[in-house]
């Protein structure tokens, strides 16, 4: 529950005005608590008097920034956005522990509807010739089931593999993959996409593995292994530093835009 110090509020009314669950009114003068809450965190991030906390979180957290340490170059950005490649050639290096922590940053402030913050951000790299081996070893179980579908989808993948262990199409000899478990699809492709633009800053690259994602997800030792619990695996990819450079941006279909 948010809470209000009424000694630092000098009553300027601006958590008040941006509180999209009007949980705050003024009462002689001061903010004040007075219903549900969804604890976005807006009326800290808005109060000029650091009046406003809520406990659930650590407020340690919470960082003073003005707009102009925030802004990002525009022509960069998007130069970023259009140099980015689906990486699958990596350097067997493993991702340093700061770099996983400052992805996992990323993840967590990402927007999510409802303020539900329920992504869960799976890594995988110290166990991760385990994890082949679930996957494989569940792969082969599919291929030997009634579903058609699934099969057709997976046996060029696994005869390949079989024939030459090196030939891995899933895992693509990267050194982390990253699950994030979500109960909704969209909080979870928002958290990878600032993760990945995170993970550019760091000289990372990601590759997007639906067929990784749905081998997981049809094996349930490998959903007990990962800890997925009643959420489900909604964005897999993955990570590592890049053992290629490319030179130039690739080309793209003209925009589809509709301005009305």
């Amino acid at each position: 529950m948010v809470e209000i110090n009424r000694d630092a509020c000098i009553g300027c009314g601006q958590c008040i005005g941006d509180c999209i669950a009007e949980n705050l009114h003024l009462k002689e003068g001061k903010a004040e608590v007075s219903g549900a809450c969804l604890l976005c965190g807006h009326c800290v991030a808005v109060c000029p008097c650091s009046a406003v906390s809520i406990p659930e979180y650590d407020m340690e957290d919470v960082e003073e920034l003005s707009p102009a340490q925030t802004r990002l170059d525009a022509d960069r950005l998007l130069k970023a956005i259009k140099f980015r490649r689906s990486v699958r050639n990596f350097k067997q290096t493993p991702v340093c522990s700061r770099d996983l922590d400052m992805l996992v940053q990323a993840g967590r402030y990402t927007a999510t509807a409802k303020n539900m913050q329920d992504c869960r951000f799976i890594f995988v790299q110290k166990e991760l010739e385990y994890l082949r081996t679930l996957i494989w070893d569940g792969i082969g179980r599919i291929l030997d089931s009634s579903s058609p579908e699934a099969a057709l989808a997976y046996r060029g993948f696994y005869n390949a593999h079989m024939a030459d262990s090196t030939r891995d199409y899933l895992f693509r000899n990267a050194p982390a993959v990253l699950f994030i478990a979500s109960e909704s699809n969209i909080d979870a492709g928002l958290a990878a996409q600032n993760m990945e633009l995170m993970g550019v800053s760091l000289g990372l690259d990601f590759l997007y593995n639906g067929y990784l994602r749905r081998a997981a997800e049809m094996n349930p030792r490998v959903l007990q292994w990962l800890g997925v619990g009643e959420k489900k695996i909604e964005a897999c990819a993955l990570l590592g530093y890049p053992d290629i450079t490319y030179k130039r941006t690739a080309p793209r279909r003209t925009a589809d835009v509709i301005l009305l």
